[in-house]
C-alpha cells in the first residue's frame, strides 16, 4: 500500500457488488466510502477526501463514462472502470476517458486489490518524481543534497567532499530513485560521450560515493547492484528547503 489506509470510492449501483468490495477493501486496510450513482459520488467526493475512484460503467442516470470524463477534468485522483462489458472498444473508451486502469466483471477481489495498489504507487511515484524535478536540494536517509550550491552534508549536518564527477553521479540517482539505472545510461546523464569516458568509470565512483554514504560499503544498501541491469539508489528521495549556511 502506498498509504496504511487509502481513501476508496466504490461507486457501483448493484447493492451485493458494492457491499462485496468494500467489505474485502475494508479487510484490507482501506477506508471505503460507497455510491450508487453520480449524485451520491459527487456528495461523497465533496465530504471525503478520495485517494482512488473506483467507478462502474452500467449506473442508473449518467452513466460512468460521463462520470470519468467530469471528474478528470477536475481531478487528477486515480480512477478505476469496472464494468460488465468486456470488448476491448468499451475498455479503450474508458482509458480515453481519463482512467488509469479497467476490470471487467466478473472479477477476482484480490486481482482489484492489487491494481489499487499498482495505482496508488504509481501516482505515489508521479508526484515525488515532480516534486524532486526543479528541486533546488533533496534529502535521503538524513543526507542533504543542495543541487545549487553542489554541496553533500552528512545526517550531523557536516559538508561531505565530493569530485565533481561523484556529485553528478549521486544527483543522478537521486533525481531518479527506485529506478534500475545502466551504466550506460549513467554515463549518458552524467558524462555524456566524451572521449575517455567508459562503462568501468560508472562502477569506480559508484564504489568511492558508497564509501561515502553507505553504512557498510562492503554491504550496500543505498546504491544496490543490479546484476546485468546496472545500479538502482533504494532510498526514499524528498525535495527540501536547502540547508542555510553562514
Amino acid at each position: 500500500m502506498v498509504r496504511s489506509t487509502p481513501n476508496i470510492l466504490v461507486v457501483e449501483d448493484d447493492r451485493e457488488t458494492r457491499t462485496l468490495i468494500a467489505k474485502y477493501l475494508r479487510t484490507n486496510a482501506c477506508n471505503v466510502t460507497t455510491a450508487a450513482d453520480g449524485r451520491e459520488m459527487a456528495r461523497a467526493m465533496t465530504d471525503h477526501r478520495v485517494d482512488l475512484l473506483i467507478l462502474d460503467v452500467m449506473l442508473p442516470g449518467e452513466d460512468g463514462l460521463s462520470l470519468c470524463r467530469k471528474v478528470r477534468a477536475e481531478s487528477q485522483v486515480p480512477i478505476i472502470m469496472l464494468t460488465a462489458r468486456g470488448e476491448d472498444v468499451d475498455r479503450i473508451v474508458g482509458l480515453e476517458m481519463g482512467a488509469d486502469d479497467y476490470m471487467p466483471k466478473p472479477f477476482n477481489p484480490r486481482e482489484l486489490l492489487a491494481r489499487i495498489n499498482a495505482v496508488l504507487r504509481r501516482q505515489q511515484a508521479a508526484q515525488n518524481a515532480s516534486a524532486i524535478e526543479g528541486a533546488a536540494a533533496l534529502s535521503f536517509q538524513g543526507w542533504h543534497i543542495d543541487l545549487r550550491l553542489r554541496e553533500l552534508r552528512n545526517p550531523e549536518g557536516a559538508r561531505v567532499a565530493m569530485t565533481s564527477a561523484e556529485f553528478d553521479l549521486l544527483r543522478t540517482f537521486c533525481e531518479r530513485p527506485g529506478r534500475v539505472l545502466s551504466r550506460d545510461s549513467l554515463l549518458d546523464l552524467t558524462q555524456g560521450r566524451n572521449a575517455g569516458s567508459f562503462e568501468r568509470s560508472i562502477d569506480v565512483l559508484v564504489s568511492r560515493i558508497r564509501r561515502k554514504i553507505e553504512p557498510d560499503p562492503q554491504e550496500a544498501s543505498l546504491i544496490k547492484t543490479v546484476r546485468s541491469g546496472g545500479y538502482v539508489f533504494t532510498p526514499r528521495v524528498e525535495a527540501v528547503a536547502p540547508v542555510a549556511t553562514v
